[in-house]
């Protein structure tokens, strides 16, 4: 199909003149590749740059001409403006919250929300993944909770960029997101940022950020939930590193996740009844929600881009099992490539355990037309990318590249830095042709 969002098209016609979706970069020789990662590794909390047998980060760029450089950043902080506002319409429709699979505690917590105040923001970032396909540029999800490649897309990308003249960094998100956090604190401030143990790509996220905020003046501790205590509203810390009030609070801890915690955390004024800013703040749990598509026919809030740019979405078959290879089938909160499943993609008896038991929970999964992603040629043979643009207060504000080998970019992708080219050749314009 060929569509258009406000005159930017989403595919352009294949033609002689007509643009790369996206190409590889030069590959780096080992000597100087090992001084990129190292400094990553030692300098930049990338700590897993290595997964068994497996390197996590690649040794050439992801390149982007500038022209569609521009044309994802205009669409993710379009999305995003949609986004806000259909969060804003959702907030006030109680009914549409069991839609969108929204844990039932959350749910309660909501309405209580509606009465008596929504928890402030210490500012909004969400990622927009994009993948080029034979039509164009499709978009997949919007990580609106806890996106995470931070370092990856700030640091190992300008490392890469000084490594290849003729390319920038595409952005760097890590800075965008510790000034919004600065922006809605008193100076100097003390924060916490909470994390979910066990998790080292989340602990690499939040030392990094930690790194960034002390860089602007504030002290910081690294927390889990247990560790928080509210007094009319204030947040406070009651760790062994510090006791005292907080004069702001990121939540890098799934709220799907927040109702499964003990009864005696205090994780509600996340979300409802908070006076202390918490980014995100806990109702990104709607946003979040791949049911999100779902409920558009039902809104009053105009939605272009995303019905341009997103698959087709239906609520679950009764008969999952039988879905053919031309849909996905996803669960509301499923992350890093979980919980999705594909009648040609998923192995066979995988594909039939899972299955088996979705009639019992249809109002959890959704199915999603499947698009036809395109590989490019890289020094490794094909491989599928992922382009996810970063939005910070609904501004772009970077690109986090992945790789995979499969159809689907899940754990098992490596991380690409995503450069762009930075001269504008003759009719690069606003178009992204179909060719890569």
């Amino acid at each position: 199909r060929s569509t258009e969002v406000d005159g930017l098209p989403t595919r352009a016609l294949d033609s002689p003149t007509g643009i790369e979706l996206a190409r590889i970069g030069d590959v780096l020789p080992a000597r100087e590749f090992e001084t990129v990662r190292r400094a990553a590794m030692l300098r930049y909390c990338k700590w897993d740059p290595q997964v068994g047998d497996h390197a996590t980060l690649a040794p050439f760029p992801l390149v982007l001409g500038h022209a569609v450089a521009r044309q994802l950043d205009t669409w993710a902080e379009r999305l995003a403006a949609e986004a806000m506002a259909a969060e804003a319409e959702i907030l006030r429709r109680p009914e549409l919250w069991e839609p969108l699979a929204v844990p039932r505690p959350i749910r309660a917590l909501l309405r209580r929300g509606v009465e008596i105040g929504f928890t402030p923001a210490a500012g909004r970032v969400m990622r927009f993944d994009f993948h080029p396909t034979h039509d164009g540029w499709r978009v997949s999800e919007v990580n609106a909770d806890v996106p995470g490649g931070f370092s990856e897309a700030t640091e190992f990308t300008r490392l890469m960029a000084e490594k290849h003249p003729g390319l920038r960094a595409a952005g760097a998100p890590g800075p965008a997101w510790a000034d919004a956090i600065m922006a809605c604190a008193p100076a100097p401030s003390t924060g916490a940022l909470v994390y979910a143990p066990g998790f080292v790509e989340d602990l690499q996220v939040v030392s990094y950020l930690a790194e960034l905020l002390r860089a602007r003046g504030a002290r910081v501790h690294l927390a889990q939930p247990p560790h928080l205590a509210w007094q009319d509203g204030q947040a406070r810390l009651e760790a062994a590193s510090y006791r005292g009030p907080l004069d702001f609070v990121v939540r890098f801890f799934q709220a799907e996740w927040l109702p499964r915690l003990p009864r005696r955390v205090a994780w509600q004024p996340l979300i409802v009844g908070g006076r202390t800013p918490v980014g995100n703040p806990g109702i990104a749990v709607l946003l979040e929600s791949k049911r999100f598509p779902l409920a558009w026919d039902r809104l009053r809030t105009p939605l272009p881009t995303w019905r341009a740019l997103l698959p087709e979405t239906r609520p679950l078959p009764r008969d999952a099992g039988g879905t053919d290879a031309s849909w996905m089938l996803k669960s509301a909160y499923s992350n890093n490539g979980d919980d999705v499943l594909n009648r040609e993609l998923t192995p066979p008896l995988e594909w039939k355990k899972a299955t088996r038991w979705l009639a019992l929970s249809r109002g959890q999964w959704l199915s999603q037309r499947r698009f036809d992603s395109r590989p490019l040629a890289t020094p490794w043979g094909p491989m599928h990318a992922c382009v996810g643009v970063y939005t910070v207060d609904r501004r772009a504000s970077g690109m986090y590249g992945r790789l995979s080998r499969h159809a689907i970019v899940d754990f098992r992708s490596v991380d690409a830095a995503v450069l762009v080219e930075d001269a504008v050749p003759t009719g690069d314009a606003v178009s992204t042709g179909d060719r890569s």
